[in-house]
């Protein structure tokens, strides 16, 4: 049984002040009635002063310096991939829950490990989906619940955007690298890797191939066939090579009751929804689009919401450990295909 707060504030502190980290304090700003942030972290302090001088909470170096000072209950993991292992199992030794960006881990194992400190240290371990909460995919996440679709034959998505060989040189040099970072499929089309179990279900088997163009360890550009165990049939195409901007985040699924495309940059535009039987949401469709120039959407202040209630006591974690390890799953498969120029069955075995 978790522990629940419900006579405070819940007490947090984020580590890693990058880019990612501004969608968490604003997030956090917008929960302050429930929310207190108590403290900063990151290795470099020209990152973490301004949110120090602006929230007026102290900056720390040094993760464990922090927890051992300030004994937050729930500590927000805005830190390079690889490094989140190692800090959700220390924010566990320290009886702290944990919030861990995508993805939660560059490695299975470390996945794995993640879930088992928590688990064995009674904490709490959510893992940011924030595009689950998106306008458009809540009303197609419904739409395959209440399989509208009928039997889904085919699903495809595409993810078209840029990064420069300037946006892999910053960072201290982890961008791009297998230990740290993860290329094109877990970095940035990990959200998209998500859907693939959360919307159409368990996998069955998956084939990839990549490429690399830019001067990085990982791939930049990569295709992955899939099966799931419904029968339906998939595929994803994913490059960061798009000349000259961001040019689509999209997702199509075919059905023999049903078609719908959601496109955009960031699967943030519904451009065709067709089903054989109406519901009374389909006039919501036009009212569920929303312009952004952003990939990121605006899901963590709706993911922070979910937190919020999970630690009062009033609902369950959207995406915990367990839940991130399912794309985690998928997006090792697709590189151990892509590695080694074989077809992947899941589960995975260790």
């Amino acid at each position: 049984m978790f522990p629940t707060i419900t006579d405070r504030k819940i007490r947090i502190a984020v580590v890693g002040c990058g880019r990612i980290a501004k969608n968490h304090f604003g997030s956090i700003e917008q929960h302050q009635q429930d929310l207190e942030l108590v403290a900063v972290c990151d290795i470099d302090p020209t990152q973490s002063a301004p949110y120090a001088e602006r929230f007026d909470v102290p900056a720390y170096l040094r993760m464990e310096d922090m927890l051992q000072r300030h004994q937050p209950d729930l500590v927000a993991l805005c830190t390079p991939s690889g490094l989140h292992p190692d800090q959700a199992v220390l924010a566990a030794k320290y009886g702290v829950h944990v919030i861990t960006e995508k993805p939660m881990a560059t490695r299975w194992s470390d996945g794995v490990r993640m879930v088992k400190a928590c688990d064995e240290a009674g904490v709490r371990l959510f893992v940011v989906k924030q595009n689950r909460r998106n306008t458009t995919l809540q009303l197609l996440k419904r739409a395959t619940e209440e399989r509208r679709f009928g039997k889904i034959h085919m699903v495809h998505l595409n993810v078209f955007w840029t990064r420069p060989q300037s946006y892999y040189d910053q960072g201290n040099g982890w961008r791009g690298t297998w230990e740290f970072d993860g290329g094109a499929f877990m970095n940035q089309a990990s959200h998209y890797v998500d859907l693939l179990d959360w919307l159409i279900g368990p996998v069955d088997k998956v084939q990839a191939m990549t490429s690399t163009t830019r001067d990085i360890e990982v791939e930049d550009t990569g295709v992955l066939n899939v099966r799931w165990r419904n029968g339906a049939l998939g595929s994803m195409a994913v490059t960061m090579l798009t000349y000259p901007k961001n040019l689509e985040g999209s997702i199509t699924i075919l059905g023999d009751k049903g078609t719908v495309r959601i496109g955009g940059v960031a699967v943030n535009d519904i451009q065709l929804w067709q089903f054989d039987e109406p519901r009374d949401y389909d006039a919501h469709i036009q009212s569920a689009n929303y312009e952004t120039t952003s990939v990121y959407g605006f899901g963590h202040p709706l993911y922070y919401n979910n937190i919020v209630e999970v630690m009062r006591g009033h609902a369950e974690p959207e995406t915990d450990g367990r839940e991130g390890l399912k794309s985690l799953e998928l997006l090792i498969a697709a590189y151990l295909s892509a590695r080694d120029g074989k077809t992947i069955s899941l589960p995975l075995e260790f």
